[in-house]
């Protein structure tokens, strides 16, 4: 494939000391235009603002979708990205659910290479750290009428990242059980990775830090009994049945970092099922000691650890209120894989 490459004459100093997450960029971005039926002009870029016609839709009508995904450095310096195809599939899933254009699966996967290789000096080499990519698609076609773009923009730009929250690790975070607004509905873009959807989650998650709290907990959006998403994770929950999460649908985002879970989870030879999960269960569980451990399973912090759920009727307690045997080692195994540092029998590790 043919991609132009024009690299920057400023080239910018590196990020020094903890890196947080999605502070710093990278000097480049990938570009790709949709016009006329067609995607034109694959290139990689000096990293600088977009012009946007006003009129845009992506601006007027919400038509934009984004992945997030990781390059790593493996044992011998060398760089890979963690599972690209099953992030394009996502993406071209959301691009259809808003009236996008699929991208090609050998397009996506090369500009994503691409820029990791010219970029390749940001990929940082500290313990739990890496470069996240930040693909994106905007309806560029200025017009004012309800209807798909036919000019359509993907990007893709970098970001060096640290631990989501920080070098101290994963922290077991608590949840704001959110029963008056709602995420996502059947037959509506839960499923898709698209802005409006999390344009519609911050006011719940202002209020909820409001509260002292760290996220929200998500209920089903019409009788808001059973439990569905963490703000930006799937949900997982340990009692002596094994394993929960709940099935993915309409509503809920099919995480690729929750796949990996389910995956490994069954190797490891712990029952993991996909099922409803009533809040009243929760409930349950945690007075008869039974609710061993939740955790939130996500690409930017992989696996958090949940401490307690709390809602306008009373808390939930989970487990000792810290990080859960399973999680742990699920975090470490996760770890290991993306890092290079154990078998990867799937496949899922791509070199650039």
């Amino acid at each position: 494939m043919n991609i132009e490459i024009l690299r920057t004459d400023k080239p910018s100093a590196l990020p020094e000391g903890e890196l947080g997450f999605g502070h710093h960029f990278t000097d480049h971005m990938a570009l790709c235009e949709y016009d006329n039926g067609r995607w034109l002009r694959p290139r990689i870029v000096p990293r600088a603002p977009l012009a946007l016609d006003p009129a845009a839709s992506g601006l007027q009508y919400g038509q934009s979708i984004f992945e997030g995904l990781k390059v790593f450095r493996g044992p011998s310096g060398k760089p890979h990205i963690f599972r690209p195809a099953d992030h394009g599939k996502r993406f071209n899933a959301s691009a259809v659910r808003l009236c996008m254009p699929e991208l090609d699966a050998e397009l996506w996967l090369e500009l994503a290479k691409a820029l990791a290789r010219v970029d390749e000096r940001f990929i940082p080499t500290q313990p739990n750290t890496a470069l996240y990519l930040r693909p994106t698609m905007i309806g560029t076609e200025g017009f004012l009428g309800v209807r798909p773009a036919r000019k359509c923009l993907f990007y893709i730009v970098g970001s060096p990242v640290g631990g989501y929250w920080g070098q101290g690790g994963p922290r077991a975070v608590r949840l704001w059980v959110e029963e008056h607004y709602v995420r996502a509905v059947r037959g509506g873009t839960g499923f898709a990775k698209t802005g409006g959807n999390y344009a519609a989650s911050l006011k719940a998650a202002e209020e909820a830090k409001k509260r002292g709290l760290d996220q929200v907990l998500w209920l089903d959006g019409v009788n808001r009994t059973h439990v569905e998403e963490i703000g930006t994770m799937n949900l997982f929950v340990r009692t002596k049945e094994g394993l929960l999460t709940p099935p993915l649908g309409d509503t809920i985002l099919g995480g690729i970092t929750r796949d990996t879970v389910l995956t490994l989870a069954r190797e490891m030879g712990i029952a993991a099922q996909e099922r409803p999960i009533a809040l009243a269960e929760l409930k349950q569980w945690s007075e008869r000691g039974e609710l061993l451990e939740m955790f939130g399973a996500g690409t930017a912090a992989v696996i958090t650890p949940i401490a307690e759920l709390v809602s306008e009727h009373g808390s939930i307690q989970v487990g000792s209120g810290k990080a859960g045997e399973l999680g742990t080692r699920l975090l470490q195994e996760i770890g290991a894989v993306q890092r290079g540092e154990s078998p990867d029998p799937h496949g899922w590790r791509i070199a650039v």
